[in-house]
């Protein structure tokens, strides 16, 4: 990776002035407020409390790109799978994503990669930058160190699940430079890429890291959704486990957060996780409901918010560039039942089911982005369980989420009563609950499955066996012309 002041802009860093946040009024819109990019020097950025703190939320920063976790990484996710149908053939708004024939010369294939290793550089520079300083005390220093890793650690995440051959179909396959010092100046570009399970163990040491040193809370309901804390690092390892196909682990993960038994319920501090008693709460514009264990914000600002093409809300409801798929899950029953409540998250216009979980269609686009909420952990929890073949303790997370949709409903015998029934429900379930956040590809290539043909009003896209080239994206070209030790 070319790391250039002109390339990526590694020194200008876009910093989040959460002022309104630490002294939190009830006014969502003055939640959060950009103060404008500056290029300046480390030992500047540095050099007071007051800089360092804004560095921290300037990691946050880096994930809200509309590139990355801010937009683009969640469609992306969901334009690779079924669930969608493209109705707009322009490559600006993903169609060729849409259709699996991206390259690596492909634009928004290098700028995913470009942004997600500007955000990991921002943490590690952070991380090298305050490790020795006297300028705020040693339990400042833990917490922000804690940040910068779960962090570096979502974004690696989201990288390895995109350009890395699925961990159970290769782990040894080299996916990713591995970066965990930073760059302050031009140069240094040359780094061996590392294997898959490398990669996914650096992941797991910064959120044990990250969970050792990280608050059980903040002071408030909007700062333990919108900043890192002990149960976001939890939770993040149950979706990383799973994807190792570690059983174990995620449900010792889980249970960290998750009781026992009903009703599902997690509490340290100020933090309260559970599931919101009506999903329409969720999204709602409330983002800071018990639900959310660690969501992207926005402010009401155009400066800070993304573009339409990178919008969840324009994307699925307001162009719309995405609707659902006849043939995907919006076919099951779930959507026609009458009785279920996540069938009042989808709407019709001009005869097209389209999504209206994010619901602000206008600029600025500030729906806020859950990257984990507690149904993921339920969901992650009883899948491991199904595995593992305790399939009551399964059968009790998957009811806890379907029933917080629809109150009277029984699973039939036939999709519980045996270990690989059970896991094909939970599959479904996850689908249904988790439908447009981003989700589809990644449940898909971590079992290693065949990403389905389909078709829409820009054409149809072919099914993607996992032997296939493009069943990862391809190392961008920017890597590969920068980095001399490239695969």
């Amino acid at each position: 990776m070319k790391i250039v002041y002109n390339k990526y802009r590694l020194f200008q860093l876009s910093w989040i002035s959460f002022a309104a946040i630490l002294m939190l009024s009830s006014c969502k819109k003055d939640l959060l407020d950009t103060v404008p990019q500056t290029s300046i020097s480390s030992a500047t950025a540095y050099s007071t409390a007051a800089k360092i703190q804004a560095a921290v939320y300037g990691l946050y920063g880096g994930l809200q790109n509309g590139s990355f976790y801010g937009g683009r990484y969640v469609i992306f996710n969901e334009q690779r799978g079924e669930e969608f149908s493209q109705n707009d053939p322009n490559s600006a708004t993903g169609a060729a994503v849409w259709g699996q024939n991206v390259t690596a010369s492909t634009d928004l294939v290098n700028n995913l990669w470009s942004q997600a290793y500007t955000t990991i550089n921002s943490a590690n520079l952070l991380i090298d930058n305050i490790a020795n300083t006297t300028v705020i005390p040693d339990s400042l220093i833990s917490q922000y160190t804690g940040e910068a890793k779960f962090v570096r650690a979502l974004s690696y995440f989201s990288l390895v699940q995109t350009y890395g051959k699925p961990y159970a179909q290769d782990s040894n396959f080299l996916a990713l430079p591995l970066r965990l010092t930073g760059i302050n100046s031009s140069g240094n570009n040359n780094l061996a890429f590392s294997s898959v399970a490398a990669i996914y163990k650096q992941i797991i040491q910064d959120l044990n890291d990250a969970e050792a040193t990280l608050p059980a809370s903040y002071s408030t309901a909007s700062l333990n959704a919108i900043r890192a804390h002990k149960a976001a690092a939890i939770a993040l390892k149950t979706r990383v486990f799973l994807v190792e196909g570690n059983y174990t682990q995620v449900i010792a993960e889980a249970q960290k957060i998750v009781p026992s038994a009903g009703p599902y319920k997690y509490t340290n501090g100020t933090a309260t996780h559970k599931l919101e008693p009506n999903i329409a709460t969720v999204f709602s514009g409330n983002y800071t409901g018990n639900e959310a264990i660690f969501y992207i914000a926005f402010a009401n600002s155009t400066t800070e918010t993304p573009a339409s093409q990178s919008s969840l809300a324009y994307t699925y409801l307001g162009e719309p560039i995405l609707s659902l798929n006849p043939a995907g899950i919006f076919s099951n029953p779930v959507f026609s039942s009458g009785t279920d409540a996540r069938a009042n998250l989808i709407t019709v216009s001009a005869g097209q089911h389209l999504l209206k979980k994010f619901a602000i269609t206008t600029a600025p686009f500030s729906d806020y982005i859950p990257v984990i909420r507690y149904a993921e952990i339920l969901l992650n929890y009883a899948e491991a369980s199904a595995n593992q073949n305790d399939l009551v303790t399964a059968t009790s997370l998957l009811q806890a989420v379907r029933n917080r949709s629809d109150v009277s409903y029984t699973f039939p015998s036939i999709a519980i009563s045996t270990k690989d029934s059970l896991i094909n429900t939970i599959l479904t379930e996850r689908r249904i609950e988790l439908l447009g956040e981003g989700f589809r590809a990644p449940d898909l290539l971590r079992r290693v499955q065949t990403l389905p043909a389909k078709s829409g009003a820009a054409g149809s896209a072919p099914a993607v066996a996992p032997t296939a080239s493009n069943y990862i994206w391809a190392t961008p070209i920017n890597e590969t012309a920068d980095n001399s030790l490239a695969p």
